[in-house]
């Protein structure tokens, strides 16, 4: 079988779809019933944006190519054996491919979705699986979830690993000085301390608009407030293309108005365009969209400081020092942490962000206090070098 990217010649409803994913079999015919769902779902329905294009299109590509491999029908949803087709599939996942639980839930979800969708369109008399009740703890269970049995279970195919609870990593103090230490390109550090101070995700990382920089002298107070708006004109990209304000503290705002006089616009005179992202590459051209180029960066800096490290592991850190901040001067404010965090996360729901809570009531170490602070007393942000 082959898993490949459409051109911008593919056109559907008089819309090209460049990078669509579109399943063959061996033989270059296409696998109706995948692409079928495929256009319905990523094109009309509920899967998700652009961004679940790739990760759709290979899990249904090794779903099937796992079918190939052993002789082994789609259709063939009554085996009348105990292991499901998609229990065989779940297994071999686990046991063959080694791959990592989120993975197998990732793939999972969507193949189920197809088989639904087959079940619709009468191709099969019956699904592959069946449902049962499980504990639901913060995050649901997504677009899976089928019938609530209460206010703490859903149901849920009953092929689906089960989640597990594993608290999201994050760097220690020392985790950040070692990362921002062996940070030796100026413009490389802008952007790392841009995501430990912020909190944004590797594609508002790589869309933050220029715009959004200004003179913090011309401001009163000790934070700046920063919108975040898709639809302004600037092409900042927010998940779900959702608005949102951002506190930037003063210090912060400094640096980064240093950086754009002293750096940044250097930078942007390489290229053929003007762009009007801040963090441009070494040819002056903005980061991927999707922020995987910056992803790359990070993790290499981070080999060199000696700390496993990616881009969302620079927001795990932003968020829960800054809620052991927050908790920590409670009396001194009237902000209330997990909201502020969550304003400041972007996160639809608060159970999201109650993950940093669990964080937080884990942590033994005193050094994690006085984050904010600390990382920013150890680099002078008027310093030309940052």
């Amino acid at each position: 079988m082959e898993l490949i990217a459409a051109t911008k010649d593919l056109v559907i409803g008089a819309h090209p779809y460049p990078g669509f994913p579109i399943v063959l079999w061996a033989n270059m015919e296409s696998c109706a019933p995948v692409n079928s769902f495929l256009r319905y779902y990523l094109l009309r329905g509920s899967i998700g944006s652009k961004r679940s294009w790739g990760s759709t299109g290979r899990a249904l590509y090794d779903f099937f190519s796992f079918l190939q491999a052993n002789d082994l029908q789609w259709q063939d949803v009554d085996r009348g054996e105990d292991k499901s087709l998609l229990s065989a599939y779940r297994d071999y996942c686990f046991d063959v491919a080694k791959l990592a639980r989120n993975t197998v839930r990732q793939r999972l979800l969507y193949i189920c979705e197809f088989y639904k969708f087959a079940h619709r369109n009468d191709w099969i008399e019956k699904l592959p699986f069946t449902y049962e009740q499980r504990a639901s703890f913060h995050r649901n269970e997504g677009f899976l979830a089928h019938i609530h049995g209460g206010e703490n279970t859903v149901s849920v195919p009953d092929v689906m690993p089960r989640r597990q609870k594993d608290l999201p990593k994050f760097l220690s103090k020392d985790g950040c000085k070692a990362l921002l230490k062996a940070t030796t390109n100026p413009h490389h550090l802008m952007l790392i301390r841009m995501a430990l101070l912020t909190g944004l995700r590797r594609e508002e990382l790589a869309s933050f608009p220029l715009q959004y920089v200004v003179n913090p002298a011309l401001y009163s107070g000790n934070n700046i407030q920063v919108r975040l708006d898709p639809k302004d004109g600037h092409n900042m990209m927010t998940k779900g293309t959702k608005a949102r304000d951002l506190w930037i503290s003063r210090r912060l705002m400094a640096a980064l108005h240093h950086y754009v006089i002293h750096r940044r616009n250097e930078r942007g005179s390489m290229a053929a365009q003007v762009h009007n992202n801040l963090f441009l590459n070494q040819n002056g051209e903005p980061y991927s969209g999707d922020g995987k180029s910056i992803c790359r960066l990070i993790s290499g800096i981070g080999q060199r400081a000696g700390v496993k490290v990616h881009t969302h592991m620079l927001r795990h850190t932003y968020a829960t020092h800054t809620l052991v901040a927050l908790q920590r001067d409670r009396g001194d404010t009237k902000i209330e942490p997990l909201v502020f965090l969550q304003r400041q996360l972007g996160h639809a729901s608060i159970n999201t962000t109650m993950i940093y809570s669990h964080l937080v009531n884990e942590l033994a170490d005193e050094a994690v206090l006085k984050y904010d602070d600390e990382l920013n007393d150890w680099i002078d942000p008027t310093n030309d070098q940052t």
